[in-house]
């Protein structure tokens, strides 16, 4: 079973872009430019988790071919589940904080 990378690692470059609110200038605390903003971090964690998978998915079929040893094949795999459940309780978030704001009223 392969995953579609498409699926985990959306084009986000959109998302980095931020303009000031009209009618608003910036202070001084405002700034200062983050080293990493959300929309990095969150990249970085989905392609970790893509390459945790990928790991996990090449390490279970070598272990099939009798090409890596049974430990190093569970480890691979648990490591991979972990990631998936990461994952996915973070996309459970996002969606619950989205659902959240869309309850709110204006």
């Amino acid at each position: 079973m392969s995953l579609n990378v498409a699926m985990l690692s959306p084009d986000i470059s959109r998302v980095t872009a931020s303009k000031p609110i009209a009618g608003t200038t910036p202070t001084t605390a405002t700034q200062a430019v983050p080293e990493n903003d959300f929309a990095q971090i969150m990249a970085s964690m989905a392609a970790d988790a893509i390459s945790t998978v990928k790991t996990g998915e090449t390490t279970a079929i070598a272990g099939m071919q009798g090409k890596a040893p049974l430990q190093q094949v569970v480890q691979a795999v648990m490591q991979a589940d972990q990631a998936l459940r990461t994952v996915v309780a973070v996309r459970d978030k996002v969606v619950a904080a989205y659902q959240e704001i869309s309850r709110m009223q204006i």
